[in-house]
């Protein structure tokens, strides 16, 4: 199948799978950014698809994928603290009543450990917790999947032992 004729199926399905977007989103905006991604991945997996199989299917599979792995970021991205956020008592006690000021220190520290960590932990380290699978790491920061997996592992071990005071 050429790119031309794989174009002309893919447009035949647009309609279907912006109905299929606006299940998942129920916003026509989030729905129509949910098709873009699906058809920039479509177009970059073009040499993938198999002529003979269901594009239709295919291409709700790509959707379905890239929503799910979407929500999982956003799910992990409101829960994870990133090396540039800093946590406030808000965040960690809202509605408790503990020690405010032993959460500051704890906090403080918390803040002080990531900011030292070498990029190259802390970026892969950032990144895992925000949601990204460990291979779309390894192409964002071109590096082989098992450097990143040891890169995350040592950040964790860097970060266990400085806050070794708090477990």
């Amino acid at each position: 199948m050429t790119m031309i004729n794989f174009e002309i199926q893919t447009s035949q399905h647009s309609k279907a799978l912006l109905q299929f977007a606006y299940s998942f989103t129920r916003d026509i905006v989030n729905a129509e950014d949910l098709y873009q991604d699906t058809m920039l991945k479509a177009y970059s997996c073009f040499n993938q698809y198999q002529p003979n199989t269901n594009l239709k299917s295919w291409l709700f599979t790509i959707m379905k994928n890239i929503f799910i792995n979407q929500y999982r970021r956003n799910k992990r991205r409101s829960g994870v603290v990133t090396v540039k956020d800093e946590f406030t008592q808000s965040d960690l006690s809202s509605g408790c009543t503990k020690n405010r000021a032993e959460e500051t220190f704890v906090l403080g520290d918390v803040n002080k450990v990531l900011a030292k960590l070498p990029c190259i932990y802390a970026d892969p380290f950032v990144m895992y917790f925000e949601g990204y699978k460990y291979q779309e790491i390894a192409e964002k920061l071109k590096t082989p999947i098992g450097t990143v997996k040891t890169r995350i592992h040592l950040a964790r071990e860097i970060l266990k032992k400085k806050l070794k005071a708090y477990s």
